[in-house]
């Protein structure tokens, strides 16, 4: 099915101001009607917990909370969120599942989390993914790879400790550069019984607009049933300050042609992608780059896959 390029909605040039004005937005009137699941949503306070590369970052080193996620999201009908690891300093990471947990009790939309785990020590990391795994809303784990040499993610522990969730029911989100997607690849082949899903599209070079050898890799990926692709993170990996819809136009197209509207979900990557864009001009940029598509299709990508991939009716 095809992806609705920019030209299908007879603009020349788009700038980011156009996309706010196309979104009519106004206050106490929904932007959408139909209910959004996002399944990418960072929360974390460096008063409470160590997050050592918040140092790094200027820009978002302060508290990132539920109220300021809801001021964000404005009006959109955000009906679930899924809490993502915020890369946690490793002594804070049940820590931090344990807060979203409490935050949960009063904020009925945090529906899953996908809290960090060591998985590089194997087997050794069972006591502390035992321990999440009985949290019902731990639906999945994340060690981010971004950061570690691109042979990390096939090094024996690893593997293995990828290769455990299954016992336990639980998905892993795979968070890589672009340069790291071959090796991915090897270790999805070696995990065959658990469910994965690859975040912000793999992170390709959308400043430079590189896509090989990303684009094949993506393909080889998307031919392994179960890996689903998260659409999200996106406008951080383009330039922060000019990056147009149409330098995410091809990106997007590219994974959903691959992926198909069965194994896409949207994520905001809120606050991050917040270096680079508010919350609501990149889902209606999301939004729009879809528009041609059918209403089942779109309720799939930002609704329902994400809700059967992390099991949150369950």
């Amino acid at each position: 099915m095809r992806v609705a390029s920019v030209l299908d909605w007879g603009l020349t040039s788009w700038s980011k101001q156009v996309t706010l004005t196309l979104i009519s937005y106004q206050r106490g009137t929904p932007v959408e009607k139909f209910p959004i699941i996002d399944t990418h949503v960072h929360l974390w306070n460096p008063k409470q917990l160590r997050y050592p590369w918040l140092d790094k970052v200027p820009a978002l080193n302060r508290p990132y909370l539920l109220k300021d996620y809801i001021s964000a999201s404005g009006e959109l009908a955000i009906k679930s969120m899924v809490f993502m690891e915020c890369d946690v300093h490793m002594d804070d990471g049940l820590k931090e599942a344990e807060w979203i947990t409490e935050l949960a009790k009063t904020e009925p939309k945090i529906k899953g989390i996908v809290a960090y785990a060591p998985l590089e020590r194997g087997e050794q990391a069972e006591p502390f993914i035992e321990k999440l795994a009985n949290n019902p809303l731990v639906k999945g784990l994340r060690r981010l790879i971004q950061y570690e040499s691109t042979d990390f993610c096939i090094e024996p522990e690893f593997v293995s400790g990828v290769r455990m969730l299954s016992r336990y029911g639980l998905s892993f989100d795979i968070c890589i550069f672009h340069p790291q997607l071959s090796n991915t690849i090897r270790l999805v082949e070696q995990c065959p019984d658990v469910q994965f899903v690859l975040d912000h599209i793999g992170k390709p070079d959308i400043k430079n607009q590189l896509f090989d050898p990303w684009k094949q890799e993506i393909k080889r990926l998307a031919t392994l049933p179960n890996v689903c692709c998260k659409i999200s993170g996106m406008v951080t990996e383009a330039d922060f300050k000019t990056w147009m819809p149409t330098d995410l136009q091809p990106y997007i197209e590219h994974v959903i042609t691959c992926f198909g509207f069965d194994r896409v979900m949207y994520g905001s990557d809120w606050p991050v992608a917040t270096q680079a864009s508010s919350y609501l001009l990149w889902f209606r940029t999301l939004k729009n780059a879809v528009s041609g598509c059918s209403a089942e299709e779109q309720q799939k990508l930002f609704q329902s896959n994400g809700s059967r991939f992390y099991r949150l009716n369950s």
